[in-house]
């Protein structure tokens, strides 16, 4: 809506109109309209071509994003109208060749105008766009009467517009903060429960933004989903043990194995892409794992990282005394599409989501994954491995493991149960696969697909019990 007082004055690039002066809040409403705009065409540009440069969450919490709450809410806002907005913006036939080009900010200012909040003419494409409103909200008008509604609502409805909500888990860092602590101090503001599974795991209601959270920035929590958090607990890493991370950025888990060794023994993290080792660096010092687990490059002598984990020598005397691994490989993340928000994507709502890897990409990965998983079970010491995933294809998973079997057998791994109680399992495609368990987030899937071998060599018999 406009306003019918008069606009403010000084527009952000220093023009002035009449009146008083922009008010903060308008002026930050203007610079956060163009870094969502930026967001969103980034996020379109690489669905259309189905290389995706990051999520709608990593690309909003990029360092160059300043207003990271209010940009986050247009991006996710207008991507969840835009298949109307687009319509509508169509039916009305207001853009010209100028503004198609700039169709991210056009967007971004349709949804503000037709279900947001009211803006002012403050800068070029606002004023633009706020002379056509009238056309803009009759073709909205119009569209409602097409399609034999009376609501926006229902609208959405007939656009097959998902609406996932899901709690927001955080990971309490032991190695900083007690949970009994992590629990009062985030019961300031919100709802905080535990888990009844993941030791250390809290449940938030949805929504709750805590990137800027004190506990959040200085470490003492992480930011972590159930499924990924479950992986770490699988493996059950007992303080002084070594254990080795095959493909550990961003570093989530890493840490979490760091934490449930109460900072005690050796972990060797491997990572092959230099951006990625950076970001792992970052989430270590973050975590005050250096004692355990620090970055060759860094001061720490318990300094421990190999780039490719499949160029590691299971016979080296270096990892002779490697009790665990842990391997969560590249998969082709499709389990994770409510963490990314990719519901929200054109592609997705259009219903060929899952076209999006590609049948040539998932050979390839099932491919390394099994390649992988083979070399895990090579090293002579290793007592447990935990193979997981954020995939829901079957060839990521449930194939997978089936394929290593005979493998893992002949160096005298079997399967262990992880989470026993957990109701959700593998397909029935094999003997063993109710091993195999999973996290599903209302009509979508986010495997935690742990295969759990236990080494039959020298293992006294309550290990098996207690590798959940």
């Amino acid at each position: 809506m406009v306003s019918s007082k008069t606009a403010a004055t000084t527009a952000p690039s220093g023009k002035k109109t009449t009146g008083q002066r922009l008010s903060r809040a308008n002026r930050s409403s203007y610079f956060a309209r163009r870094e969502a705009a930026k967001v969103l065409q980034t996020v379109l540009h690489g669905d259309t071509k189905r290389r995706a440069v990051g999520s709608i969450k990593s690309l909003v919490y990029s360092p160059s994003v300043r207003n990271k709450k209010a940009t986050f809410a247009l991006v996710c806002q207008t991507l969840k109208y835009l298949s109307i907005i687009k319509d509508v913006l169509d039916s009305a036939r207001v853009l010209n060749a100028k503004w198609k080009r700039q169709e991210g900010l056009m967007y971004i200012i349709a949804y503000d105008i037709l279900f947001g909040q009211e803006i002012l003419p403050v800068g070029d494409a606002e004023k633009f766009l706020l002379l056509q409103k009238d056309a803009i909200q009759l073709a909205l008008a119009r569209l409602l009467v097409r399609k034999k509604v009376k609501r926006v609502e229902d609208l959405m409805d007939l656009y097959q517009i998902p609406d996932v909500s899901k709690p927001r888990y955080v990971r309490v860092n032991t190695l900083k903060l007690d949970v009994e602590s992590a629990l009062h101090e985030l019961g300031r503001q919100y709802q905080v429960q535990k888990d009844d599974m993941v030791p250390d795991l809290l449940i938030l209601p949805p929504g709750c933004d805590l990137h800027d959270h004190p506990l959040v920035r200085n470490g003492s929590v992480f930011m972590q989903g159930k499924a990924s958090s479950m992986v770490a607990v699988a493996l059950g890493p007992e303080p002084g043990w070594e254990v080795l991370d095959a493909c550990s950025a961003p570093g989530n888990k890493t840490v979490h194995l760091a934490s449930l060794m109460k900072g005690k023994g050796r972990i060797i993290a491997c990572e092959l892409d230099d951006e990625r080792v950076k970001r792992l660096g970052d989430t270590v010092r973050l975590s005050g794992a250096t004692s355990i687990l620090s970055l060759a490059f860094d001061l720490c002598s318990n300094v421990f990282l190999h780039g490719d984990f499949l160029k590691l020598n299971p016979m080296d005397p270096s990892y002779s005394k490697v009790h665990a691994i842990l391997l969560d490989p590249s998969c082709s993340g499709s389990g994770t599409t409510a963490e990314r928000l990719d519901h929200l994507l054109p592609s997705y709502t259009a219903g060929d989501a899952t076209d999006v890897a590609g049948t040539e990409r998932l050979n390839k990965l099932a491919a390394f994954q099994k390649k992988a998983l083979e070399h895990a079970l090579s090293f002579p010491a290793v007592e447990r491995v935990v193979y997981s995933t954020c995939s829901t294809h079957q060839i990521e998973n449930e194939d997978v493991i089936k394929s290593v079997l005979p493998y893992a057998a002949s160096h005298g791994f079997q399967l262990s149960t992880p989470f026993p109680n957990w109701p959700r399992r593998g397909l029935p495609l094999f003997e063993g696969c109710l091993n195999i368990c999973f996290e599903q987030i209302q009509s979508r899937t986010k495997r935690v697909s742990s295969l759990l071998c236990s080494s039959k060599r020298a293992l006294p018999e309550a290990w098996n019990s207690q590798s959940v």
